[in-house]
């Protein structure tokens, strides 16, 4: 697959990041991290139902809106509904940039909900999903909606690894799983909130959810570098030593990959590609996180490094609409199938 970004989409990829170190850079993300821990909310207590506005909120309303009036969440709504008129190669670029920037909120099911849940669109509501598997759902105590629901169920907040992805375990009837990916879910209920239904639905989340994890892959690429060529040992800065090298090298190529990946799959719109680049934006996130850790070395640990952060994000991210488990199983299927 040749997919090469156009003029219009480097520009777009361009203005988005310009858009999100101005309003959320680092300052404003250790802010709303420090915010989160001492209030409680990342850990997934004192979170209110519908709330969001007030100190600690993981979701930062202000933002969410002028996401909205850049046209983040209606990116591919057609013109003719208020919205951009672009499609799922423009949309992996701009969640890339939001993943880079480490962005909290739920991004994903409030862009799929556009058009369909007032407010969703402009950015004025927040729309969260049965996007976890089990019985989680992140960011219930912000939302205004969550998809497929006809109301706003009620949770109960648990602990979260993420200080920036509150969690509330939520009781279903019937004892049904609140997965986005669970049998059954994204028929009838998942087609009125979302662009696509069933299979496909999962399909378009799963993907804009591998371009976030692309995005932190990348970054902590950056992170990794800029700190060996900073740290001296020896003399010398550490990225002169042929291990951490190597290791840079090996994150760059993750990152390359599954960011290769991501593009092929919204240029092609196939789910069997779709869960083959977030299986791969899965493992880029999370080892190069890791990885980036090693090259920070104790420092790496300590709360004030931002490392941390990336690879809190990614374990989560790696368990939204499609696990690994999952995609395996989707791509096994394909495989037997074309075999047959």
């Amino acid at each position: 697959m040749d997919f090469r970004p156009t003029e219009d989409q480097r520009d777009l990829r361009a203005g988005v990041r310009g858009l999100l170190e101005g309003r959320y850079g680092r300052e404003a993300l250790r802010a709303a991290v420090d915010a989160a821990a001492g209030t409680g909310t990342g850990a997934g207590t004192d979170a209110d139902a519908g709330g969001g506005s007030g100190a600690g909120a993981a979701v930062d309303r202000g933002l969410w809106r002028e996401l909205g009036e850049a046209g983040f969440f209606a990116l591919r709504l057609p013109e003719s509904e208020g919205g951009v008129g672009l499609g799922l190669p423009e949309a992996v670029l701009v969640f890339e940039e939001a993943g880079r920037a480490l962005v909290p909120g739920p991004l994903v099911a409030t862009h799929l909900a556009a058009g369909v849940v007032p407010g969703a669109a402009a950015g004025t509501a927040v729309v969260t999903a049965f996007d976890l598997a089990g019985d989680l759902v992140a960011y219930l105590g912000e939302a205004d909606a969550v998809l497929g629901a006809a109301v706003l169920p009620v949770g109960e907040p648990v602990r979260a690894v993420d200080p920036l992805t509150p969690l509330h375990r939520v009781a279903r009837p019937g004892g049904t799983e609140a997965s986005a990916s669970a049998p059954g879910y994204g028929s009838a209920s998942a087609s009125a909130y979302a662009p696509g239904s069933g299979s496909a639905y999962v399909s378009e989340g799963a993907l804009l959810t591998a371009a976030l994890q692309v995005g932190s892959a990348l970054r902590t690429v950056e992170l990794a570098v800029r700190y060996a060529g900073e740290r001296e040992q020896f003399g010398q800065p550490i990225g002169a030593f042929q291990a951490v090298k190597h290791g840079c090298a090996q994150m760059l190529v993750r990152a390359e990959v599954a960011r290769t990946a991501v593009y092929a799959a919204a240029v092609t719109g196939d789910p069997g590609e779709a869960a083959g680049a977030k299986l791969l934006a899965d493992e880029a996130a999370v080892r190069n996180a890791r990885d980036c850790l090693q090259v920070h070395g104790g420092m790496g640990f300590t709360w004030e490094a931002d490392v941390h952060l990336h690879l809190k994000r990614a374990w989560v991210r790696a368990e939204q609409w499609r696990t690994a488990a999952e995609a395996e199983e989707l791509l096994a299927a394909e495989l037997l199938d074309s075999a047959g």
